[in-house]
């Protein structure tokens, strides 16, 4: 008998033995299929990439460059920041083929971190509050995607309509709430795609969102790198002693060092500069493609095909539409059958001849026209591409078909080829007349915010040359104006148009894009270059700058004396009505609201500093009375086309000696035009005085002393009353 119970207490402990294991089961087979599941929509990116991977290696058998020394700070110019580093392998995009004097190398690929959620920064001088939620980013494509699929993508509407677009622009481009004071600049953190924070963007009807993947960090070639040759991984290169002079002499082919540029390999290794996290943001695997525009003229044969190599090396090939190299006439020899040869190795890429020169504007728009990419990427053409540079971009626009995504433009040095970059949280800006820079967030503003080096920047203006730009929006908008020559004004004119017609223009800081720029252009313009570009953006400010185009002209004031002829505006005026674009005082007030934009110079009373009197109109005639801070008949502006005005009145001198009249003012009038404040000669002593110097000399109002009548009459820089003060200065 105990050995039967032996026996069942054996069985029993076998028999819960089994049941238990058949639970685990049951339990890990549940989980398999839920992860199984789960994983699905991201599987295809992660074995196509896996398989890339290994083909490249086998293929290519590539091997990771030694890493470069480490950088070093450059104080000239400031915002610079030399960078060098080495490289790792990675998959093979395209074929590789050596230019004059090129070498191989091989570089690196990058790491980071997940953006975290979403909100917006608003900066004054004021003060500093955050604000409400802005919309989230959503993504990309998978690698091995067939990139014909693109055309199912559903359309999405422009900033205004409804979905998540709609959203994003009421989050950063709407009006401060009371008492809160707003800036032009918002830092955007975007969730993960896919995200629960992200709402409705980029669902499909089944509820669930399309797959996500990390931003790949492709820089691909066939055979590995010299880590030897010259300028590779963007290092600085010297001239030799005997080869100064044949370098000096090379010079005006580019306007930059073109016989350093001929020793680098075409597809030189570069440093990933992106900051710390951008290799880890997530993007959405339904990315649109792109057709990249690259337009030249008379471009140096490394330069060019270094930018294409860094294009077509450093991109996703399923985001790749087509590179469309436009050809604006060039006249050197190498830039025509030799170009065509060597770039028949690329399925992708396009040359695009045009029969007469058109200059940049109107060379991108004949790009633009043929492009079959759902989105615009335009680039220059003597450019480095950096690693992981597409996607963010493409991310951006898909979010919304009203954004404007630009990199951040690094600078390739014009002397020794370095490649270099720049300190973070710049923005595009212009200071009057239109005149474009970058400019630094506040320290105080970053700390205070705690603005990360990945978050996405609303820029005021653009620099123009390198963008991303959905292409039906782009078209929508009116491309550029027709009327714009060659080059110059074309990144205001867009920047302005975008902003007051719904839509954005960001910098994406996990975008790197290096750039060579020239202290000259080194082809010519059919008209003198600074006239065109003048006339360019005085059309520009007709169209755009409502009231506010008299600053413009005020600091360039030799325009409004030699006339300016800027053409036909129908067109432009008309497309702004139709588009519902919003006023250029909205966009001072939401978009770039510390601009220093006066409408006038000076205003207020204007006091006779001697008699401690004021200027009053009386009907239409003028006198001496006792100043009243509240009378409407005391009041006068200083406008920046130098008139001395009162209402639709303005201050007129009758003759050399004799007295100070009103008539209608007519802007353009010389005859109404005073010299005041910095205006007036600085030899001369006389900023206190109003001059006129229309007439055969220069004459100043001044008071009789003893009838207390104005007049005007030669001027005397020490005579007390001849000089005066307007109750309130705005600007110098």
């Amino acid at each position: 008998m105990s050995a039967v119970r032996r026996l069942f207490r054996g069985s029993g402990r076998a028999l819960a033995f089994v049941f238990a294991a058949s639970v685990v089961w049951l339990l890990l087979d549940m989980a398999a299929l839920r992860l199984s599941l789960g994983e699905a929509p991201g599987r295809p990116l992660k074995e196509a990439a896996e398989r890339g991977r290994g083909r490249g290696q086998e293929r290519a058998g590539l091997r990771r460059g030694p890493p470069g020394p480490a950088g070093s700070t450059r104080p000239d110019p400031p915002a610079l920041r030399r960078r060098r580093g080495g490289g790792g392998a990675a998959a093979s995009l395209a074929p590789r083929a050596p230019g004059p004097g090129a070498r191989h190398g091989e570089p690196g690929v990058g790491t980071g971190k997940t953006s975290p959620a979403n909100h917006r920064i608003l900066i004054s001088k004021a003060g500093i509050n955050a604000r409400s939620p802005a919309a989230p980013r959503p993504g990309s494509d998978p690698a091995g995607n067939n990139t014909k699929s693109q055309a199912k993508r559903q359309e999405r509407p422009l900033a205004g309509d409804e979905g998540d677009g709609a959203r994003a622009a009421i989050a950063t481009t709407g009006a401060a709430a009371p008492g809160v004071p707003s800036w032009a600049l918002a830092a955007t953190r975007g969730a993960a795609p896919g995200d629960a924070t992200t709402g409705g963007a980029g669902r499909e009807r089944g509820g669930r969102g399309p797959g996500v993947h990390k931003v790949l960090s492709v820089d691909a070639t066939l055979a590995p790198r010299d880590p030897r040759a010259p300028g590779q991984f963007g290092h600085p290169i010297a001239v030799p002693e005997d080869k100064r002079e044949e370098a000096k002499s090379r010079w005006k082919e580019g306007n930059f060092n073109v016989y350093l540029s001929d020793l680098i390999p075409v597809d030189r290794a570069i440093a990933d500069t992106r900051p710390a996290g951008c290799s880890e943001q997530r993007v959405h695997d339904d990315l649109p493609t792109t057709t990249i525009i690259m337009c030249f003229v008379d471009e140096v044969w490394s330069t060019l095909l270094r930018s294409v190599h860094s294009v077509l090396s450093r991109s996703p090939p399923h985001l790749i539409e087509e590179v469309i190299l436009v050809d604006d006439f060039s006249t050197k020899e190498y830039l025509k059958e030799k170009l065509d040869e060597y770039m028949s190795r690329f399925p992708k890429v396009k040359i695009l001849r045009l029969r007469e020169r058109h200059g940049l504007i109107r060379a991108r728009l004949a790009g633009a026209e043929i492009a079959q990419g759902a989105i615009l990427t335009f680039l220059d053409s003597h450019v480095e591409c950096n690693v992981g540079w597409l996607e963010p971009l493409l991310e951006r626009v898909r979010l919304s078909r009203a954004k404007v995504a630009c990199p951040v433009i690094e600078v390739i040095s014009d002397k020794d080829m370095s490649y270099m970059t720049v300190d973070n949280f710049q923005r595009g800006i212009f200071t009057w007349p239109m005149n474009f820079g970058w400019k630094q967030i506040p320290q105080e503003v970053i700390k205070k915010n705690k603005i990360k080096e990945t978050d996405i920047i609303r820029c005021p203006v653009m620099a123009g040359g390198l963008f991303s730009i959905d292409k039906k929006y782009f078209f929508e908008l009116g491309t550029y104006d027709p009327g714009l020559d060659v080059w110059g004004g074309e990144n205001m004119e867009l920047s302005f148009k975008v902003w007051m017609c719904g839509g954005e223009v960001e910098i994406v800081p996990c975008s790197r894009v290096g750039h060579i720029f020239r202290n000259d252009n080194p082809y010519s313009f059919p008209k003198d270059r600074v006239r065109t570009v003048e006339r360019n953006l005085a059309r520009v400010a007709e169209v755009w700058l409502d009231e506010y185009k008299e600053l413009f002209y005020g600091h360039a004031y030799h325009l409004v004396l030699k006339n300016l002829d800027v053409g036909d505006l129908t067109q432009q005026i008309q497309l702004r009505k139709k588009l519902q674009c919003k006023s250029f005082q909205w966009y001072l007030q939401n978009v770039y609201p510390d601009l220093e934009a006066p409408l006038v110079k000076a205003s207020g009373l204007l006091v006779n500093t001697a008699m401690a009197r004021c200027i009053t109109v009386e009907n239409t005639t003028l006198a001496l009375e006792a100043c009243d801070a509240d009378s409407e008949h005391q009041k006068f502006n200083y406008t920046w086309l130098r008139l001395i005005r009162h209402r639709e009145l303005c201050l007129v001198p009758a003759g050399t000696t004799g007295t100070l009249g009103l008539s209608r003012c007519q802007g353009g009038s010389h005859g109404q035009t005073w010299l005041h404040g910095s205006l007036a000669p600085l030899q001369s002593q006389m900023t206190n005085h109003l001059i006129s110097e229309h007439l055969q000399q220069p004459v100043c109002v001044e008071v009789d002393p003893l009838l207390g009548a104005l007049r005007v009459n030669a001027c005397d820089s020490t005579n007390p009353y001849q000089k005066w003060q307007f109750g309130n200065y705005h600007a110098d």
